[in-house]
């Protein structure tokens, strides 16, 4: 796969990548490196990272739990006091090995450790290869609103090997899908077809596409001011849903996938009701996305609280809710207005066989 050059950093693959990340390693004479990981990681991904890379300086692993209900700020004190015990300084290099949990927390850590030190980002699940890992946002959750807090800042380089895919569940991979899928609606119809079209598709021959459309966005609109919302696509109603989900003692935890799946059916029928977007693609999301992700229920007693929430979303301004909609397929409008009452309309929609 040919590297992928962003604003101030690469997305390398495979052998490569890590020649890269050693040359890094070498030519920045860093005081000292450190590994975030969490239970999963280091049991199943460390290993062959440790293989890979070449170097002969003394490397310091540091451990969380794994899980989103560990993405938040006790998690990030943890850290920073590890790394200070340690004797991590500004020429220190933290290297997160995992998940879209810990590349998104460990970024927000090492871009606040003293003020900024270098990170690299080395996903091993399919959803921080395509979306986490790239596009320099950092950050944690607020009680259970999503990436609340956080600042841009970019990594040194990403380390994108798609074997640690093996160590991914089946339902993990599926939710990165879901990303896929939102680049395809909104960038790359190709992308959607062949995942609808294909149950027995390989995932990884989606990776480099998907990661050209994000970077593409990025370099457009680093800052989120414009045309990066569209990377929000299914996100308004699916963050909501989510932390709803992550809240509820009452309700098994959805992946980020499966909530942000939820939210582009819903969306797709606001689409249709204000922008004329096409009620045959609706229906053929909708079946999509429940032969995929089968049907979550959604209780209409739930659709408040999730409404709820859904006004603590990022992109809101003035309290207002702000979407971004579909036209058709690969057109889009962002910073949409939608009422309560079509957001409930699109959740009973999303229920319907």
């Amino acid at each position: 796969m040919t590297s992928i050059q962003a604003a101030t950093y690469t997305i390398h693959f495979q052998e490569k990548a890590y020649i890269e990340l050693a040359n890094l390693i070498r030519n920045n004479n860093y005081s000292s490196i450190f590994v975030l990981v969490d239970d999963n990681t280091i049991m199943h991904c460390y290993p062959r990272f440790m293989q890979l890379l070449e170097t002969d300086k003394p490397i310091e692993i540091i451990q969380i739990d794994a899980g989103e209900i560990y993405k938040n700020i006790d998690t990030c004190i943890g850290v920073w006091n590890a790394m200070t015990e340690l004797g991590a300084d500004r020429k220190s290099l933290l290297i997160t090995l995992g998940g879209g949990v810990i590349t998104d927390l460990g970024g927000f850590v090492a871009s606040t450790f003293k003020r900024g030190i270098d990170f690299v980002n080395i996903p091993t699940t399919l959803l921080s290869m395509v979306d986490a890992s790239v596009g320099g946002k950092t950050g944690v959750d607020l009680g259970v609103l999503k990436n609340q807090i956080g600042v841009f800042a970019n990594p040194e380089l990403i380390v994108l090997d798609p074997e640690y895919l093996h160590t991914v569940t089946p339902r993990e991979i599926r939710s990165g899908t879901a990303e896929i899928i939102k680049y395809g609606m909104t960038h790359d119809i190709r992308l959607f077809n062949e995942i609808k079209d294909n149950p027995e598709l390989n995932i990884i021959d989606l990776i480099h596409r998907s990661i050209e459309i994000k970077n593409e966005v990025v370099l457009e609109d680093p800052k989120e001011k414009n045309v990066r919302k569209v990377l929000n696509w299914g996100h308004t109603i699916g963050h909501g849903v989510e932390s709803y989900f992550l809240e509820s003692d009452h309700k098994e935890n959805l992946t980020h996938g499966e909530a942000i799946a939820i939210g582009m059916v819903c969306e797709a029928y606001i689409s249709s009701e204000t922008l004329g977007f096409s009620k045959d693609k609706l229906e053929e999301i909708k079946k999509a996305i429940h032969t995929i992700y089968g049907k979550i229920e959604i209780l209409e007693d739930d659709f408040s609280a999730i409404l709820e929430l859904m006004k603590h979303d990022k992109k809101n301004i003035g309290g207002e809710i702000n979407f971004v909609l579909l036209k058709d397929y690969e057109d889009f409008k962002i910073d949409c207005k939608v009422p309560s009452n079509l957001i409930i309309d699109s959740l009973k929609y999303y229920n319907i066989n």
